[in-house]
Parts: C-alpha cells; sequence; structure tokens
C-alpha cells in the first residue's frame, strides 16, 4: 500500500507539470495582444491630438486674440474757472448726472460786485465816448471857422492900423496952428493901439491855423473814448463768466468720479474736482507686431470680460495706432545707442462694442477683456 500511494503522488507529479507547462504559453499570448492593444490605443491616441490640433487650428486660423486689453472711454476733468469757497455741492460718489445738471456752485459775492463795478465802467465809457464824439464833430466846423474869423480879424486890424497911420501922418503934415498936441496924441494913441491889434490877430490867427491837426486831436479824443469803451465791455463780459462760472454744470451725461471736493472748500482756479466718465466705452487691444499682418478696420471681433464670463461681446476694429506704446511713452528708447536689445512691439487697436452690452454689468473703465479679431473676414 506504500507502494500505491507513492505511484498515486509521482501521476499526480507529471500530471501537474504537463499542466503548467500548458499554460506558459497561454500567458505569454496574452502579454502580447495586451501589449499590442496598448500599442494601437497609443497610436490611436496620438492620431486623435493631431487631428484636434489640426482641427483647431483649421477653424481658428483666422482669428487674432490678446489678452492685453483694457476697457477705456471718455473720462471729462471737471475744474474750477473761478476761485472761491464751495457754497453748495449736489453731487456725490459714483452718482449719474445729466447735460447741464447743476453740480458746484462757488460763492461769487466778489464776483458779482466785479460786474457791478464793470457795468459802471461801460456807461461811464459810453458817456465819454458820446461826448467826444460831439466834439470832434464840432470841432470840424470851429477850427475852420476860428482860421476864417482869425484872417478876417488880422485883416480888420491891418486896416485901423492903415487908418491909424493915415491920421498920424496927417496930424504931424498939418500946420502947427491947425491942430492941437492933443489930437497928436490922440493920433500917436491910435497908432499904438492898431499895431497891438494887428499883433494880436496875427497871433490868432497863428493859433487857428492848425486846423487839421486840431480836429485830429478830438477825433484822437474819440478814439481814445472808443478803445476805453471796448476795454472796459471786454471787463464787463469777464465779469459776466466769472459769474456765470460760479455755478459749474455737466458737459455731458456720465457718471461722477475721482470726487475731491467738499461743501466749504476753497478751491482755485484750474483746480480739479471731479470726473464724469461718458456712456460711450471702447476696447483697446495691445496686439503684438506680428499679429497684425491681416489685421484692418472693419474687421468683427468677439470680446470676454473678465468680470462678466456671462457677457458676450461683438464689435469691430475701429482704428489701429500710428505708433507702438512705447513710442509715446515719456522716454521712448533709443535704438541708435549700439546696446540695441529687439523686443516684439505692442500695437493700441480700438475696438468698438456693437451689441452685447447690459446696463445691468456696466463696464468700469480699465476692466480686463480679450478681445478676438477675426482677421479673415
Amino acid at each position: 500500500m506504500a507502494q500505491a500511494g507513492t505511484q498515486s503522488d509521482t501521476h499526480s507529479a507529471t500530471a501537474g507539470d504537463g499542466g503548467e507547462r500548458q499554460a506558459a504559453p497561454d500567458r505569454a499570448g496574452k502579454s502580447f495582444r495586451d501589449r499590442g492593444a496598448r500599442k494601437l490605443i497609443l497610436v490611436l491616441i496620438l492620431v486623435m491630438a493631431v487631428l484636434g490640433i489640426g482641427l483647431y487650428l483649421f477653424f481658428n486660423r483666422n482669428k487674432v486674440e490678446t489678452d492685453d486689453a483694457y476697457v477705456t472711454g471718455r473720462k471729462i476733468s471737471i475744474a474750477a474757472h473761478v476761485s472761491g469757497y464751495v457754497s453748495r455741492l449736489l453731487v456725490d460718489d459714483n452718482q449719474f448726472v445729466h447735460k447741464g445738471d447743476l453740480l458746484v456752485q462757488i460763492d461769487g459775492r466778489d464776483y458779482l460786485a466785479q460786474l457791478h463795478r464793470a457795468e459802471a465802467a461801460v456807461e461811464q465809457a459810453e458817456a465819454d465816448m458820446v461826448s467826444y464824439d460831439l466834439s470832434y464833430a464840432v470841432a470840424q466846423k470851429n477850427y475852420p471857422g476860428q482860421l476864417m474869423a482869425a484872417r478876417g480879424a488880422l485883416d480888420e486890424a491891418k486896416a485901423r492900423l492903415f487908418r491909424a497911420q493915415t491920421d498920424y501922418v496927417r496930424q504931424h503934415r498939418v500946420e502947427r496952428a491947425a491942430t492941437t498936441q492933443q489930437n497928436i496924441d490922440y493920433a500917436r494913441a491910435a497908432l499904438d493901439e492898431a499895431t497891438a491889434s494887428v499883433l494880436q490877430a496875427q497871433g490868432q490867427l497863428t493859433q487857428a491855423e492848425p486846423v487839421k491837426a486840431n480836429i485830429g486831436n478830438a477825433y484822437a479824443h474819440y478814439t481814445q473814448a472808443q478803445a476805453t469803451l471796448k476795454s472796459a465791455q471786454a471787463e464787463l463780459e469777464l465779469a459776466r463768466q466769472n459769474v456765470d462760472w460760479m455755478d459749474i454744470r455737466a458737459p455731458r451725461d456720465g457718471w461722477i468720479s475721482q470726487r475731491s471736493v467738499e461743501q466749504g472748500n476753497f478751491v482755485q482756479t484750474g483746480q480739479e474736482m471731479f470726473s464724469i466718465v461718458a456712456k460711450d466705452v471702447w476696447i483697446v487691444a495691445n496686439y503684438k507686431e506680428t499679429q497684425l499682418a491681416d489685421m484692418r478696420p472693419g474687421q468683427k471681433a468677439e470680446i470676454e470680460v473678465d468680470a462678466y464670463p456671462q457677457l458676450h461681446l461683438k464689435g469691430h476694429v475701429e482704428s489701429i495706432q500710428k505708433g507702438s506704446g512705447e513710442s509715446f511713452s515719456a522716454f521712448p528708447p533709443e535704438n541708435a545707442t549700439g546696446n540695441f536689445v529687439k523686443t516684439v512691439q505692442r500695437i493700441p487697436v480700438k475696438i468698438l462694442i456693437d451689441s452685447g452690452l447690459d446696463d445691468r454689468l456696466p463696464l468700469s473703465l480699465g476692466m480686463s477683456v480679450e478681445p478676438t479679431v477675426h482677421v479673415g473676414e
């Protein structure tokens, strides 16, 4: 029985060895098939990746995008035209105002006094001009008349002198018994008086002769009065403007921003108090110069706003700036210094928004956006 058990064990061992030898080729075949499947899957993945990249490049071949872009618009600085204390402040931060709305009032009692003084100066200048105008009109008649009168007076004086000389000669030619010393003295006095009258008439004629000069002097006073009136009118206009500028009104619709003034503050002429951000906004996209080969004004654009992922805007290229950002900087690069390092420049492109805006999602200046321009359209 021990022998039988031994034989049985030997037979079992022999059968077991045969089974293992038969299973080994099966495992080898399965491993080979697995490696082949993995290679096939890897090849398929690579083919799909290449196909996907190709399709992406094909469908996006005419799209040029950048993330160096932002929202911009018109920001109007509101400054004081006149100095003074702010008596009324009628706006607050981020308040929407309409064109013509009263924003700030400046205490203008000093400017009202200047206005009244300027009005009085204009009235005085107008009266002076009227007076000199009349004087000029009178001078055009008086001075020629005075010249004629002076000439007549001289002729009259000469005639009296001639008569006095004749009387004086006659008194000395007649016999002494035919006249008296009194008559001789009278003739002498009359001659002296007539001589003096001629001298006086000649002096008056000399004074009356510069007719044109005297008329020109009267006209000069009139033109001076005209200039004084114009100067007074200019001062009056400036005073009226100062009074008008006491009330600062909105030049257009928009939102109050960067307010730096409070009621009671003293403001100087030209001091900025706040800004008004207008409704009109657009996109400035700083594209690389290598992206502009096919970009033209009028091409369509899609715009994504970082702050509002749900907002999809559509627009078009309005213009391309004639210069890079560095060329307009305070210290532009000097490429001729010998240590030039070439860098890709960025050119600002202005993109107008055509549709997609939502009043509930306002675009603030400076917001980051990502525009995509369809250069193939």
